[in-house]
């Protein structure tokens, strides 16, 4: 049996397919148009699922998708009545509300030639509930407490609930109009960073300032008694005017969220071109601080309320991988699971998952052996009894969900561009097995190169994990400089993450655990971080992937060359890309290789280099 999930009609739309519970494919919309955060109708995306399990669109019988029109009207009419919104406000809400209820009509029309069948149901399903399943049931946990925390969804900011067995509920929600999603994000465009999507350069920018805001974020920021939230809304526009948002067709685009009380309470806000100044440091360390802080205490009331140690995150607040990796260190949880598409595209699979459970699919099949023996031992300083997986659930060890291509189509592209290949002064070659390729990389990643490096099926979610990857040598100092200058051309406070063999991380970071989707931020060992500048922040931490051999062998075996010539065990690792998604088919990898300075593309087993 079939389930299609989808993120639809709002940023990182996104199409996911399971098959009798499994995940076969998953892919966000901006991959195949281009376009960052693309929102609206993922009719790419569900093609390329489709086209996967070898069907057409009338051979589908369930869709899901992660909003409900129908959930929490009694909260809607109490906000109605007691802030008063604007008109215009009010019918913005009730125009997307209609969109998103008149789903199967869109569909049919965007599939015309496979009409829907009579029997097809088309299932809503709360918002925050889907992105508890999609952490949730993913998860290799029995039982767990599961958080939703993101802007708003479903008249909802946050959620919670226990996980146990294949059985979710959501027990409590902070609702509209309080959101921690919506904190950051007028923040972040008070700093000067006014896109959908920007809210990862404030967590950038934070290690260069001091918490010296925090009180004015507080005033901001309500935590409560009972570990929930609540915003001072005299400094917000969202509840009572029509903040243009744009969720159709194309790039996302959000209004301005805060109002003039902020910058009385700040300064004038920043310009987007202007300096970066120390208060500007100073401002972006302390709304991350102000987010931990309303995080950390929600966690510790849940824990206190479900005494269960085993915690999973889910959300566009699950993506802000500083908080996520100080769980640990700052609230009772010892073990987390986050999805690599907590997000809202994370939601296709939520979605998805929730109407496999209710239709009895199962989720999943027999146990993953790779996953049974994860977390066999406790780790240092963690006292949860040793995990296996629950028979009968689908674990996302691994986010390789996407696009694939073979090498007929790597050699056919090659043939064709062997002329331009040729004028750039490029050279392809094949090595005769991957430790040679491996071998070949290696050396040139270590000589200082960067590479581009495209294999196997695209990943799921906003994070290049070795598959859509630009790779660089962490030892050296100037790297960062070197990947700014040549391809990425992007803030020079951004840090770039490590790619770390997982048998090797307790040698280099204080904290040892599983971070296969770059989903939290560990402090890097004080005598190592000198070995490895390029990826060490300034605050001595790293955005860490823990590769694993059954996982990514290739990857894993690419690094193990790198760690046998240099004895670092560990590769920078950025997404492929230049101001634009990362890349999915192959020209594109071609394309982006040739208008900048990289140095060698490995497409599968070929090798072209400059």
């Amino acid at each position: 049996m079939l389930v299609l999930g989808l993120n639809a009609y709002h940023g990182d739309s996104a199409a996911a397919l399971l098959e009798d519970g499994r995940v076969i494919a998953a892919v966000e919309e901006e991959r195949f148009r281009r376009i960052k955060h693309w929102a609206g109708l993922p009719t790419e995306a569900i093609q390329y699922c489709l086209d996967v399990a070898g069907v057409s669109f009338s051979d589908l019988r369930h869709i899901a998708i992660n909003l409900d029109p129908k959930v929490n009207h009694g909260r809607r009419l109490l906000h109605v009545l007691r802030h008063l919104p604007s008109p215009k406000l009010v019918l913005a809400r009730l125009a997307k509300l209609g969109k998103t209820a008149s789903l199967r009509d869109t569909l049919a029309q965007a599939f015309p030639n496979q009409p829907l069948h009579a029997e097809a149901q088309v299932h809503h399903i709360e918002h925050h509930l889907a992105h508890l399943a999609s952490s949730y049931l993913c998860s290799p946990f029995d039982e767990a407490v599961n958080v939703s925390v993101d802007g708003m969804g479903d008249f909802a900011s946050a959620a919670w609930g226990m996980g146990r067995g294949q059985e979710l509920s959501v027990d409590g929600r902070v609702y509209f109009p309080h959101s921690l999603g919506i904190f950051y994000s007028a923040l972040t465009q008070w700093l000067g960073f006014p896109h959908y999507g920007d809210e990862y350069k404030v967590m950038g920018l934070a290690p260069y300032g001091q918490p010296l805001f925090l009180e004015p974020m507080r005033q901001i920021v309500r935590v409560q008694p009972d570990g929930t939230f609540r915003l001072d809304l005299a400094y917000f526009r969202h509840h009572r005017e029509a903040v243009p948002y744009s969720w159709d067709n194309g790039s996302p685009e959000v209004g301005t969220l805060f109002t003039p009380a902020l910058e009385t309470l700040l300064g004038p806000a920043r310009q987007k071109d202007e300096p970066l100044t120390q208060r500007h440091r100073d401002i972006a360390r302390s709304v991350q601080a102000m987010f931990e802080e309303a995080l950390f205490a929600l966690l510790e009331k849940l824990h206190a309320r479900y005494r269960c140690d085993a915690l999973t995150l889910g959300g566009g607040c699950a993506m802000n991988s500083v908080a996520n990796g100080k769980v640990y260190a700052r609230s009772p949880f010892r073990r987390l699971y986050i999805q690599s598409a907590a997000g809202d595209a994370g939601g296709a699979i939520g979605s998805a998952m929730v109407v496999a459970q209710r239709l009895g699919l199962g989720l999943g099949g027999p146990e993953s052996p790779a996953a049974a023996a994860a977390s066999a031992t406790a780790l240092p300083g963690r006292t949860a009894p040793p995990l296996t997986v629950p028979r009968g659930r689908h674990y996302c060890e691994h986010a390789y969900w996407g696009p694939e291509f073979t090498e007929a189509d790597y050699a056919g592209l090659l043939t064709a561009e062997a002329e331009r290949l040729r004028e750039a002064g490029c050279q392809v070659t094949i090595p005769p097995d991957t430790a040679k390729l491996c071998d070949a990389v290696a050396t040139a990643i270590s000589e200082g190169k960067v590479i581009g490096w495209f294999q196997g099926r695209l990943e799921w979610g906003p994070r290049a994990l070795g598959n859509r990857s630009i790779l660089g040598d962490p030892r050296r100092a100037d790297m960062k400089d070197i990947l700014n200058a040549k391809i990425k051309r992007r803030e020079s406070f951004r840090p770039f993450a490590p790619s770390v063999l997982r048998e090797e991380v307790p040698a280099w970071f204080e904290t040892d655990d599983d971070v296969p989707f770059m989903m939290q931020v560990f402090q890097i060992r004080e005598e190592k971080r000198p070995q490895i500048p390029a990826v060490t922040h300034v605050d001595g931490s790293g955005r860490l992937q823990t590769v694993d051999r059954t996982a990514s062998p290739l990857y894993h075996q690419l690094i193990r060359r790198f760690q046998d010539l240099t004895g670092v065990p560990m590769v920078l690792n950025t997404s492929f890309n230049e101001n634009e998604p990362v890349v999915c088919h192959p020209r594109e990898a071609l394309e982006c290789f040739l208008r900048t300075k990289m140095d060698v593309l490995v497409l599968g087993s070929h090798l072209v280099t400059r």
